[in-house]
């Protein structure tokens, strides 16, 4: 039997698509163990298997084009396919389609950064600018956030209308009380 998948490890299956290895997990109940993995390409999707199933040789008789034998092989980063080959470039270019999670997190970095500053300024200009420019990132927990830093309430809801609640919520304030004595 080969080795089992290990969290971060990447594999190909026979199409020659990637996906990445989340975890070995254990079911709860019957204590079998599952293979959780990561598609690296279109929606992302993330999978379940057993171990023998994923390990597993594939039935050429099925997928007369499967271009290797097991259903899924480990790969290392930077390994060529043979079309790329004479191109000299890596399977992988972009950490981004690498490792989907670390480039979500280098995201949340910059708009941490973004989200101190709003905190760190009593300026409603500056706090409306920051917020207008989070506008494709924003979050409902960082909506919660900035809302409690202006002492109001934004109600539940769809992400839409919460953001636009709250840019109205920082206009208004920027239009009558960045006059006001305080």
């Amino acid at each position: 039997m080969r080795d089992l998948p290990k969290c971060g490890e990447f594999y190909r299956d026979f199409q020659r698509r990637p996906y990445q290895i989340v975890s070995v997990a254990e079911h709860q109940l019957t204590g079998e163990l599952l293979v959780i993995y990561q598609a690296l390409y279109d929606e992302f999707k993330v999978y379940a298997g057993t171990p023998d199933s994923f390990l597993s040789e594939e039935e050429y008789a099925k997928y007369s084009d499967a271009a290797r034998k097991y259903r899924f092989e480990k790969m290392t980063i930077g390994e060529k396919t043979s079309e790329r080959a004479a191109l000299e470039k890596p399977l992988f270019q972009e950490e981004a389609f690498l490792r989907p999670q670390a480039a979500a997190a280098e995201r949340q970095a910059g708009s941490n950064d973004k989200m101190m500053e709003f905190f760190d300024t009593d300026d409603f200009d500056t706090r409306y600018n920051i917020l207008v420019s989070m506008r494709d990132s924003i979050t409902d927990t960082q909506i919660n956030n900035m809302a409690v830093v202006l002492d109001v309430v934004i109600p539940e809801g769809d992400l839409d209308d919460r953001y636009e609640q709250l840019k109205t919520c920082l206009r208004t304030r920027q239009r009558y009380e960045s006059c006001r004595l305080r």
